[in-house]
């Protein structure tokens, strides 16, 4: 038997990111990452993260999350995932404010009439807290490049911690960057040893970035929040921005706000409920996995 299987779960995303709810607060148990994968099957329940609830270790706080990729590993952030499970809280208990915990710290969340805005913590750009594998002069623009060696499509970006490692390509059209081909490789450079997210970022006024991303662990999403925070600081400490911009993605567009004074990151967007179910022992084991007869197609 599964282990998750019979628990009830919430279908819901972020501007497209697709987000499973897992409320275990009743009744914890950990999330096999063979389950995960499992379920991520474009034939099961496919997702790009699940956002687990267990019970809360801090007063004060609604649940501790844990947040699992669609390829079993564990994050420390989704900037849309967080906005999705704030949702959730508010529409099971009525409240408009909560703060959840994560490994990454506390995640203050507010439903407004344009949906959520997360406090999404403060950024690291130490490159030991990133981390990269070595010491750098300078994380706004590191030593990497993808594509040809005599003419690079990809080169120097910015690095930071959003709760997850982020590397950001400056680029003049994101349209024209094959991200799905340069995006593994990346991924898994030797500099990132924890892996990476990878973005291709495009400014369009002093206000406005536009955004694709490579997401660790998942690959292509119309949507990243966590990439979104990290671009739009890392623009505003190359003076390619202000502090305020709102950051397109394929799924839609946040409003960043890297606040004066604290240097807190707040991410404003949309989330929606999809549907609800039970998981299934079928949706939770890969076909190879099976016992003989049960799930056959």
């Amino acid at each position: 038997m599964a282990a998750l299987e019979n628990r009830p779960f919430v279908k819901m995303n972020g501007l497209g990111n697709e987000i499973v709810v897992l409320d275990l607060r009743d009744a914890p148990l950990a999330v096999p990452a063979q389950e995960a994968r499992a379920l991520a099957r474009p034939q099961s329940l496919p997702f790009d993260q699940i956002m687990a609830l267990y019970p809360p270790q801090t007063e004060g706080t609604r649940a501790f999350v844990r947040i699992i990729n669609a390829d079993g590993s564990e994050s420390g952030a989704c900037g849309n995932g967080t906005r999705c499970i704030a949702l959730y809280e508010a529409g099971r208990t009525g409240a408009d404010h909560m703060v959840f915990e994560s490994v990454a710290g506390l995640l203050d969340c507010t439903v407004v009439p344009d949906g959520v805005t997360a406090d999404m913590g403060v950024p690291h750009f130490g490159w030991h807290d990133i981390p990269l594998a070595g010491p750098v002069a300078d994380t706004r623009a590191i030593e990497l490049q993808a594509g040809p060696a005599e003419a690079p499509v990809l080169r120097g970006p910015a690095v930071v911690n959003v709760g997850n490692p982020h590397a950001i390509f400056w680029v003049e059209n994101v349209e024209a960057v094959d991200l799905g081909r340069y995006g593994p490789e990346l991924e898994h450079h030797p500099i990132f040893p924890e892996r990476a997210n990878i973005s291709a970022a495009q400014v369009l006024s002093p206000d406005h970035i536009v955004l694709k991303v490579w997401e660790r662990g998942v690959g292509l999403t119309r949507a990243c929040g966590s990439a979104a925070c990290a671009a739009a600081v890392s623009a505003a400490r190359l003076g390619l921005t202000g502090r305020r911009v709102t950051v397109t993605l394929p799924g839609g567009d946040l409003l960043i706000d890297w606040r004066e004074g604290d240097d807190h990151i707040l991410m404003t967007g949309p989330a929606e409920f999809e549907f609800e179910g039970r998981l299934s022992a079928d949706m939770l084991t890969a076909p190879a996995e099976r016992p003989a007869g049960i799930g056959a197609a």
